[in-house]
């Protein structure tokens, strides 16, 4: 019997011991995960704060007014000072005048009578006048084909100017479009990048959360394997006929919740009213001491790194109230 019950207070203290190797390793893994979600924390309000300012795009638009020009100063009448030729007509006359008079000179030498004389000068002013016409006619048809031309050239300049004109200001609105077009295609591409940033470090920080929560459950339970073999260590004691070791009870306040002071010992110790954050080492609310407060030889510094409490050395009865 005795036999059994060294092997089953051995197996127990194997129990205990690795549950609190295992709680030792899942409190630094859980450390290490606190501060991995502290740090991807920190990246995601970095990249949130250092957001670029959303731009105006229409701030760069300028007015285009000025490329249009006034042409009215490249205007005019080109029919404005169109004259009478009547150079051509003069030497017409002066031609006739002589051809009359060389006429005369041949009638008087030859004794022609004066009604000869004067058919040939009625003759001579007739073709005088039908030359003076026609050159007029002429000159003046000139003049107005030179004044048309004129005009049409006129014409086609302005239009010329009005074309420029249309293609600098239509280029200038090209411009404009495309710098506002660039504009807001460089934010959308930054921002996405930026938004693809602040996604990847929140799923690194919720992974964090994830694995800090994970560890602090596991270490929960290597807790709680540690109480179980304590307690079978005990029992296997008492069966052996051994002398127990003192009891002790989990009172380290890093393992409790809803901490509420109900009253005092007559030695001056607080009392309060508590629960275990690890429901495996008891559901329900207990009332006890807390280890930090409560004199030294009372304290049982454990391995896990969580106190235990003698209460067989303090006037406060550790117990379940509700």
């Amino acid at each position: 019997m005795a036999a059994v019950t060294t092997a089953l207070a051995i197996g127990a203290g194997a129990t205990a011991i690795g549950g609190a190797v295992q709680s030792g390793q899942e409190h630094k893994a859980m450390r290490s995960a606190r501060s991995a979600k502290g740090r991807a924390a920190l990246k995601v309000k970095q990249l949130q704060d250092g957001r670029p300012r959303v731009p105006n795009p229409a701030e760069s638009v300028s007015n285009l007014a000025g490329l249009s020009q006034d042409l009215t100063d490249q205007m005019s009448n080109p029919f404005a000072n169109m004259g009478v030729a009547t150079k051509a007509a003069e030497i017409q006359f002066e031609q006739t005048d002589i051809a009359l008079a060389n006429s005369l000179d041949t009638m008087m030498a030859s004794g022609a009578g004066a009604g000869g004389a004067t058919a040939l000068a009625q003759a001579a002013l007739k073709s005088k006048q039908g030359i003076a016409a026609n050159i007029e006619a002429q000159e003046s048809k000139n003049e107005q084909l030179k004044a048309q031309g004129e005009q049409a050239l006129q014409a086609a300049k302005v239009d010329e100017q009005r074309r420029l004109q249309s293609i600098a200001i239509s280029e200038g609105q090209r411009e404009q479009a495309a710098d506002m077009q660039g504009q807001m295609y460089q934010f959308n591409l930054e921002e996405d990048r930026r938004n693809s940033d602040i996604s990847y470090w929140i799923s690194k920080e919720t992974g964090a959360a994830q694995r800090q929560a994970q560890a602090r459950a596991n270490r929960n339970a290597a807790t709680a394997g540690i109480m179980t073999g304590l307690g079978s260590m005990a029992t296997s004691v008492a069966m052996a006929g051994m002398a127990p070791a003192p009891a002790t009870t989990t009172s380290d306040r890093r393992m409790k919740k809803n901490i509420k002071l109900i009253g005092k010992s007559n030695s001056g110790l607080n009392i309060y009213a508590f629960e275990y954050i690890n429901k495996m080492l008891g559901e329900g609310i207990f009332q006890g001491v807390m280890s930090d407060e409560i004199p030294q030889e009372a304290v049982v510094n454990h391995i896990d790194g969580y106190d235990r409490v003698n209460y067989s050395k303090i006037d406060v009865e550790f117990k379940r109230i509700s």
